[in-house]
């Protein structure tokens, strides 16, 4: 992945948010706030536009901007937790080159994912971001050796099975947990914007 790459994944990000805003904001209906496809539509176009003022030297300078402006821009949980993922992957790429391999953007992601989980203090069943983006991770790896497009489509294919696997799980973290039970049955709007982040990726890469 190079700069130019890095810059499209995020512009495919925004459109594919942008596009499924009102979907995100349906499944956040049922079991939270009303407002995660409204922040993320909100928050990667403000990251797009704040891409285009920027001069980026390195893949690791383009996910970090992402990562900041999520941050200052989205409120509620998404906010914080997707622009920690994004300035976690950006900080452990390599500094001072403007290309990454398959296995060091790979090392990243799985960087991501531990401070997502860190901030959020979520583990794999919880029915959250975690149960799309650890899958992801863990199949990117297995499938770097073949490749960034191999392991971009392995890591969506994967993300899109632990997204449709948060509908039977009951949720213990955030504000799907206060329903209880009655979460069962309500497909997860995080692992699903995770999906599409992942699913934007092997669409750039392929």
């Amino acid at each position: 992945m190079d700069v130019a790459l890095a810059r499209s994944w995020i512009i495919e990000v925004s459109a594919a948010v942008t596009e499924q805003a009102d979907y995100l904001t349906q499944l956040d209906s049922a079991i939270g706030d009303a407002d995660h496809g409204v922040n993320l539509k909100r928050g990667f176009t403000a990251a797009v536009a704040a891409l285009e003022g920027a001069d980026p030297k390195t893949v690791g300078d383009v996910l970090v901007k992402t990562g900041t402006t999520l941050v200052s821009k989205v409120g509620g949980a998404a906010g914080p937790l997707y622009g920690t993922a994004f300035r976690a992957i950006g900080k452990a790429l390599p500094a001072d080159s403007s290309t990454v391999d398959a296995a060091e953007l790979g090392a990243a992601l799985r960087a991501g994912l531990a401070a997502v989980q860190k901030l959020g203090a979520a583990v794999p069943g919880d029915k959250t971001i975690v149960d799309a983006y650890g899958p992801a991770v863990a199949a990117f790896e297995k499938a770097a050796d073949d490749g960034l497009t191999a392991a971009a489509r392995a890591a969506a294919d994967a993300a899109a099975e632990g997204m449709r696997a948060t509908t039977e799980l009951h949720a213990r973290k955030g504000r799907a947990s206060y329903l209880g039970p009655r979460s069962v049955g309500h497909q997860d709007p995080g692992a699903t914007s995770t999906w599409l982040i992942f699913q934007a990726l092997a669409d750039v890469t392929s």
